[in-house]
């Protein structure tokens, strides 16, 4: 299958624009995610792109383009504008195509898998005449991805969540309506979560929490007129009683998750997952987790500060392979918390801040924090947290590890942004690059699996693949907290680790700060008000 994908606008024409953003923006990161998926997951498809960066090309070029290179279906992907007002997702065809054609039925393919993942209201199936429809001689469709001047399409669209979330729905309507065959051994764009083996957890859907009970009770009042039925559960976060509003619980973390989005669908978006077993609480939101001993509800994205520069050496562990016994499937810490985290650095002793822990700080988080320093950054943040709750491993430290290493990411260092080494693994100084990977995710995939070795004994979990090539040289066990990497990680690294804390600790400033700025809830649960 040969897809001719084309990010509207871009160069000298930015498209729709609002709220800070420009819809050519938008649309070729959602191109490009879209492009990774289909080339990494699926077999036999060839994708040609009208543009891979911010240049101006003009609607006949794109056309003639995609008709020479002979391609078996044209997509254009664009963001909608209708002063303020209008909201949602729609799709277009060439008007002069009747409801048979088979341009027709991958459009209703197609937007059917869309809506599934772009928490947009739905406006239909449309039909247009416009140039890249009707000028390409292969079937051809436009997607119109949210309204760009309306409040709550926008804050969708500033989420890198979101927009991974869109283009994987494009590549679901792509991938059925051309039957396509999904390779034997894919690595995952976007890694999932090891399946629930039925250990008693237990997975409760909350459609809110508030610290006033009157408001919990209205949204009861709310949810029972659309004939759901809610409870209201109070806790303790923090000293502060919350009120949470739940309407059910699952041993199937599938069957949750489900219900979670559906909420999320119908506008509850302040909806979470809370997993209990035993004594152990985590949360878990519609777009992004984060995990608490308190249970509290997730974070929500904001602007971040900092300002550090500091740059490490790179890892320089030797020493013999003792892989210790463990559970082959789940990592200490790995999906929940035991007992309380270790406070943040500025309100403990660093020295006993673990390796191994929860990640508090959500992807925005982490992106924003650095894109204040360096605008041009990658949005990596998802899999940090991702790859840190599999392995358990607290996955926003190892972000600001990677600041550390990368000089936030702008590569001043021996290592190049080609490589996808954003922890410094092999680069030893004296010129010495390092290792280099295919992909950013199967860069931090390492830089998890090296912090895993240090960290402790037990045997490397089997979900991913072993792809840090360096495992094998660490003493393992040998650093399970970050001020342990001292004359490990780097050399002489007398201040290694506390570097990266100082950074971490700036990351948790801003981010409460904004929180609070925005009187939003505050969710981490080691955090005292000086």
């Amino acid at each position: 299958m040969k897809l001719y994908l084309d990010p509207g606008h871009g160069g000298q024409d930015p498209g729709a624009q609002g709220n800070g953003l420009n819809e050519k923006d938008i649309t070729l990161d959602i191109a490009l995610t879209l492009r990774k998926i289909l080339q990494n997951d699926y077999e036999d498809v060839e994708v040609k792109m009208s543009r891979t960066s911010d240049t101006t090309k003009g609607l006949n070029t794109r056309t003639t383009e995609a008709n020479k290179w002979g391609a078996d279906f044209f997509l254009s992907i664009h963001i909608n504008s209708d002063n303020h007002t209008a909201q949602g997702y729609e799709d277009y065809i060439y008007s002069s195509l009747s409801n048979s054609s088979s341009t027709a039925t991958y459009q209703s393919i197609i937007h059917a898998e869309i809506l599934k993942m772009n928490q947009l209201k739905e406006r239909g199936k449309k039909q247009a005449n416009f140039h890249v429809l009707r000028e390409s001689k292969m079937p051809a469709m436009l997607t119109e991805n949210g309204f760009i001047d309306h409040p709550h399409d926008a804050a969708l669209m500033k989420q890198a969540s979101w927009r991974q979330a869109v283009a994987q729905g494009h590549a679901n309507g792509l991938a059925k309506a051309f039957g396509l065959k999904k390779k034997a051994a894919a690595k995952p764009t976007r890694p999932s979560k090891p399946a629930n083996t039925g250990d008693g957890t237990i997975y409760k859907v909350m459609v809110g929490s508030f610290k006033a009970k009157k408001n919990a009770e209205e949204r009861i009042a709310e949810l029972s007129k659309k004939n759901i039925k809610a409870i209201m559960i109070s806790t303790k976060i923090s000293g502060n009683t919350w009120y949470r509003v739940q309407i059910g619980a699952f041993s199937s973390r599938s069957n949750a998750n489900e219900l979670l989005q559906k909420m999320v669908k119908a506008g509850y978006d302040d909806s979470f997952i809370v997993t209990e077993k035993g004594n152990t609480t985590s949360t878990t939101g519609g777009n992004k987790t984060n995990q608490s001993t308190n249970g509290s509800n997730p974070n929500k994205s904001g602007n971040t500060a900092g300002n550090d520069s500091n740059t490490g050496k790179g890892d320089t562990s030797s020493g013999s392979s003792s892989n210790g016994s463990g559970s082959p499937n789940k990592a200490p810490g790995s999906g929940t918390t035991t007992g309380n985290p270790n406070p943040v650095p500025d309100q403990g002793d660093p020295s006993t801040f673990t390796i191994l822990g929860p990640t508090y700080l959500s992807p925005e988080h982490m992106n924003q924090f650095v894109k204040r320093i360096n605008p041009k950054a990658p949005e990596l943040g998802r899999y940090y947290l991702t790859f840190g709750e599999y392995y358990g491993i607290r996955g926003d430290v190892a972000f600001a590890q990677a600041i550390l290493e990368t000089d936030y990411f702008r590569f001043t260092g021996d290592v190049t942004l080609e490589q996808n080494n954003f922890s410094g693994l092999g680069a030893t100084g004296s010129g010495a690059r390092g290792a280099s990977f295919e992909t950013p995710e199967e860069g931090i995939l390492a830089q998890l699996q090296h912090l895993y070795a240090y960290a402790t004994t037990n045997k490397l979990p089997s979900q991913y693949p072993l792809v840090d090539p360096r495992f094998s040289l660490v003493d393992r066990g040998s650093a399970p907290t970050w001020i342990a990497l001292n004359g490990k990680w780097a050399v002489p690294g007398k201040d290694y680790g506390q570097s990266i804390l100082n950074i971490y600790e700036r990351m948790i400033h801003a981010t409460i700060q904004h929180l609070e700025t925005t009187r939003e809830e505050l969710n981490f649960p080691f955090w005292k008000k000086p």
